[in-house]
């Protein structure tokens, strides 16, 4: 060999060219389950990366098993002017499970090539063991046809396929990997296709658009995916085999090129890819000219499978750990942990994960969760920020303890040497009034009474004394609240002398409102007032006397904590577990039908930290069974329709957003966010009795719904009223 020729490496095969190389090219847009599911991109990716393929790659097309989906008709699409595309054009086959499953398993396996290439875009999932699902055109809700890419790409390492053929295999695959659905009309099934022992020299190399419970993204104005668009800018004119000894610098080029749209603002996709190996099966992540790279964020993934060592961002210390131990020995997830979490993604300057919700059910192995991610371009450990956040929304409620977390963030980022960190948002400053009711405890008519107005402190602004007082006065005591509220809000002075520390008495006239909106007004009352009309109370609004609802105008919940005694362990763990999760969690609401309601509805409601929420379509009124279940389980929040009968539209429709399907996700439904959510029903219900043009649909039975939220964290005046 003289000295001016190339030298090939000597891990791959000698004989390396395009007729030796084969593929499956896959891009799927259009999907059976649901024109929701529809994606415009795939398909034109796909036809770009065969254009690559057959013409600077020189594969013949015959090589080639080439599957589309497309929106739009086949002949619309750019095959551009060459006999290899033209070949394709005529061979292309629908984007099935069948035919992917032929291409894959069947026919290239008998090919005898060196060189195997997996293109796939379009949607993307994880199962159960976190195997790469991806949803083929002929999807439907009761089957869910998919390639499962993880087990045919163990397939293909093992002697199903013959010894000598393909020792190299490239799997690049644009699409979201984000947990399957659970709900019970998704039907992933499990997918296994085997094989056999596996080959020794087998070699492949895993490119995807995103890490595991994160989504891709694509341009659908321009038809191309952003993670295709940067991998063919990468490939541009080279050969197939320059192409693919040149990967892992490609893959460092592309991870840069998504590092700056990020940094400049345009573009949200992190490259935070799965692949860790070269083609000689070392971890190339850990080169130097990689991890030290201007503005490498990291390129890995919690998992064993991810090279944690690479990111720029330090890990914590053994001494850091230490502290921690001691710090979070003993305490349950505090009510902000999931703020801290998420907020810890923002500070450190990267992407958080798709799906809300802790990823553990301990303190320790939620930063445990954030250590094992990769940092981004502050050079700041996620864990860090997390624990910034808990102190400063520690310290009203535990002064001590946010000291001591103050003080392992400072020892922490100073040994560590990390940069400045941002303070965390301040809570939202929100104001709401309490109003609680309870029989007088000899019995008659009329309820003791009590109000307050919470903020960042307390204050009794009413109360009825000893003397019992009926509905009405309640109404027109809350009513003349209301207006003195609005106007010691306007004007900003006090217009009595309340005090944060007890009641001022019945003749007050108003306590001037904690900084931040008036928005939310909470019924306590006895269970035999949980579905009374208090939402419909009319409360002046604006000129000429008119009235509107109070639950138009205000977030207005039930509660009823005294009936909380027996089951105070469920009801506090079934909040938490909420919170946990972000509010959203397909397994936080329970939607419980007229069949459901039985004498073991309550135990079974109360056996786990789940369902934190149950909607109810029964045609009974919910006293017969309904709410007794609801109380006996520890269920913090319920939603039904005042006077029974079965609501229509069915509260999903109501509260809850659509899939993928079309229909109602239970999953997407942010619990957290039901007070605000209920309101804005009734108010598209008053503008739909008013003819108003906001709200085209007439929702019936939308201003009749009645809403338990029982929060245990913030529980004011729990003593009895007599």
């Amino acid at each position: 060999m003289s000295r001016s020729e190339p030298v090939r490496p000597a891990r791959f095969p000698p004989a390396l060219g395009p007729q030796r190389t084969f593929a499956l090219v896959a891009g799927v847009e259009r999907y059976e389950i649901s024109h929701r599911w529809n994606l415009r991109g795939p398909a034109r990716d796909a036809l770009r990366f065969a254009r690559w393929l057959t013409g600077p790659g020189q594969v013949p097309p015959g090589n080639v098993r080439l599957l589309l989906s497309s929106l739009d008709d086949p002949d619309d699409l750019d095959w551009s002017d060459s006999p290899a595309m033209a070949a394709l054009k005529a061979a292309h086959r629908p984007a099935t499970e069948d035919n992917a499953k032929s291409a894959l398993l069947d026919e290239l396996p008998q090919c005898d090539g060196d060189l195997l290439w997996i293109f796939w875009a379009g949607h993307g999932y994880l199962g159960p063991r976190h195997e790469l699902i991806l949803p083929c055109a002929d999807a439907r809700p009761g089957q869910i046809r998919h390639l499962n890419l993880d087990s045919a790409l163990r397939w293909w390492h093992t002697d199903m396929v013959k010894h000598r053929r393909f020792p190299l295999q490239a799997a690049l695959v644009d699409s979201c990997r984000v947990d399957a659905p659970r709900d019970t009309r998704w039907n992933f099934g499990t997918t296994d296709y085997g094989g056999g022992n596996s080959v020794p020299g087998r070699r492949q190399f895993r490119l995807y658009a995103s890490r595991e419970g994160e989504a891709a993204q694509n341009d659908a104005e321009r038809g191309a995916g952003r993670f295709t668009e940067a991998l063919l800018g990468e490939l541009g004119q080279r050969t197939v085999q320059e192409g693919v000894t040149g990967l892992a610098g490609a893959a460092r080029s592309i991870h840069r090129t998504f590092q700056d749209l990020r940094e400049r603002g345009e573009g949200w996709q992190l490259p935070q890819f799965i692949v860790d190996r070269d083609w000689e099966a070392c971890s190339f992540l850990d080169f130097p000219d990689f991890s030290g790279s201007p503005g490498f964020s990291g390129l890995g993934e919690t998992g064993a499978s991810a090279p944690s060592a690479a990111s720029r961002a330090p890990r914590l210390d053994q001494q850091a750990w230490d502290g921690l131990g001691e710090l979070f020995e003993g305490r349950d997830l505090p009510r902000s942990a999931h703020d801290a979490y998420a907020w810890a993604f923002t500070a450190a300057g990267c992407a958080p994960p798709v799906h809300a919700g802790l990823p553990a059910e301990s303190l320790l192995e939620v930063v445990q969760d954030l250590d094992e991610r990769q940092g981004g371009r502050t050079g700041m450990p996620l864990a860090v920020p997390f624990v910034r956040f808990l102190a400063d929304r520690a310290g009203a409620g535990d002064p001590a303890w946010a000291v001591r977390l103050r003080e392992w963030v400072r020892a922490t980022r100073e040994r560590l040497a990390l940069p400045a960190l941002a303070p965390p948002p301040p809570p939202p400053r929100r104001s709401a009034l309490h109003v609680r009711l309870e029989a007088p405890p000899g019995g008659g008519d009329g309820y003791l009474a009590r109000m307050w107005l919470r903020g960042e402190r307390t204050e009794h602004i009413w109360e009825s004394e000893d003397a019992p007082v009926g509905l009405d006065a309640v109404r027109e005591e809350l009513v003349r609240r209301l207006v003195l509220i609005g106007g010691a809000r306007a004007d900003g002075a006090r217009t009595d002398g309340a005090r944060a520390d007890g009641p001022p008495g019945g003749g007050g006239e108003a306590a001037a409102p904690p900084p931040g909106a008036l928005d939310r007004i909470e019924f306590h009352v006895p269970y035999e007032l949980l579905d009374a009309d208090f939402d419909q109370w009319p409360v002046p609004r604006g000129p000429a006397g008119r009235r509107r609802a109070l639950g138009v105008l205000y977030q207005v919940v039930v509660r009823c904590p005294q009936e909380r005694t027996d089951t105070r362990a469920e009801w506090h763990a079934k909040w938490r577990w909420l919170y946990g999760r972000g509010g959203r969690h397909p397994d936080a609401v329970r939607v419980v039908e007229d069949t459901d309601v039985t004498d073991a509805l309550g135990m079974d409601l109360g056996a786990g930290p789940a369902p934190a929420c149950v909607l109810a379509h029964t045609a009974a009124a919910p006293d017969a069974g309904l709410l007794e279940a609801v109380l006996e389980g520890g269920v913090p929040v319920a939603v039904w329709r005042r006077g029974g009968g079965l609501p229509a539209p069915p509260l999903l429709d109501l509260l809850a957003p659509a899939g993928p399907d079309g229909r109602p996700d239970p999953g997407a439904l942010d619990v957290l966010a039901l007070p605000a959510r209920v309101r804005e029903v009734r108010r598209a219900a008053a503008g739909a009795a008013a003819g108003s043009p906001r709200s085209p649909q007439p929702d019936a039975g939308g201003d009749r719904l009645v809403l338990l939220w029982d929060d245990p964290d913030d529980m004011p005046g729990l003593r009895s009223l007599a």
